[in-house]
C-alpha cells in the first residue's frame, strides 16, 4: 500500500523548539532532545515533496495557556515540570515550529493542548472540507502524539501512513512498540523515500 495524491494530507505533529532544541523546555526538564532532533530532516524532506505535489501540509503544536489552566493532570500531576519551566506557552518560540519547517502561507497550523490531534480541534472539520481520506503523519513523539493521532485518524477511517523514520521518542524501547502498535491495527509503516517516489511519480 502506498500514499496517494488524491485526497491525501501531510500531518505533522508537535515539531516545536521546546521538544526539539536544546534550550527548549523539553530540555531544560532533562530530556534528551537530541532524539528528537534527528526528526526535523526527513520530516523536511516530507513537507518539501508535499509542496511539489500541492498536497495539503497540516502542522500542529501542542500549546498551554501561560496560567496552565488548560493542561490538565499531566502538567498539574503527571509531570508538572512542564509548569515549573513554563513550557509551550502559547505565543512563545518554545512552542513555535522549528526553523527548517516554518509554515508558509497556504499551510494549516493547528493548535492543540492534549496528544491526539483531534481532540477538541478542528481537524476532523478541516479535512472533510478539504476532502481528504488518507493522512500521512511524521513528527514527535512516536508513542504519544503521533500515536494517539494516528489511532484517532484511524478510528476516523483515514487510511493512515506512519513514515517511521520521520518520527522520534525519547526513548528507544518506546518508540519500538508504539511503531508495532500502529502498524499492527492502525495503519501502515512506510519511510521517507517510499513517500517521495510515490508523490512524486504520481503528478
Amino acid at each position: 500500500m502506498l500514499p496517494s495524491v488524491e485526497g491525501s494530507a501531510l500531518v505533522v505533529v508537535d515539531m516545536q523548539n521546546g521538544f526539539c532544541n536544546k534550550g527548549g523546555s523539553c530540555d531544560r526538564i532533562g530530556l534528551p532532545v537530541d532524539r528528537l532532533a534527528v526528526a526535523i530532516e526527513p520530516c523536511r524532506r516530507l513537507v518539501a515533496a508535499a509542496r511539489a505535489a500541492s498536497i495539503p501540509i497540516i502542522f500542529t503544536r501542542y500549546v498551554y495557556r501561560a496560567d496552565f489552566r488548560d493542561g490538565g493532570l499531566l502538567v498539574s500531576e503527571l509531570m508538572p515540570a512542564l509548569k515549573t519551566c513554563k513550557a509551550l506557552v502559547a505565543g512563545s518560540d518554545d512552542a513555535a515550529i522549528v526553523p527548517a519547517l516554518t509554515p508558509q502561507d497556504g499551510d494549516y497550523v493547528l493548535d492543540k493542548n492534549r496528544p491526539s490531534s483531534f481532540y477538541a480541534t478542528p481537524l476532523e472539520t478541516w479535512l472533510n472540507g478539504l476532502g481528504i481520506k488518507e493522512l500521512v503523519v511524521c513528527g514527535v513523539t512516536t508513542n504519544c502524539c503521533v500515536e494517539t493521532t494516528v489511532r484517532d485518524a484511524s478510528q476516523r477511517d483515514y487510511r493512515t501512513f506512519v513514515v517511521q523514520d520521520a518520527v522520534a521518542e525519547f526513548d528507544e524501547e518506546r518508540h519500538t512498540v508504539a511503531l508495532r502498535s500502529m502498524g499492527m491495527l492502525f495503519g501502515y509503516l512506510t519511510d521517507v523515500a517510499t513517500v517521495e517516489s510515490a508523490w512524486s511519480g504520481a503528478r
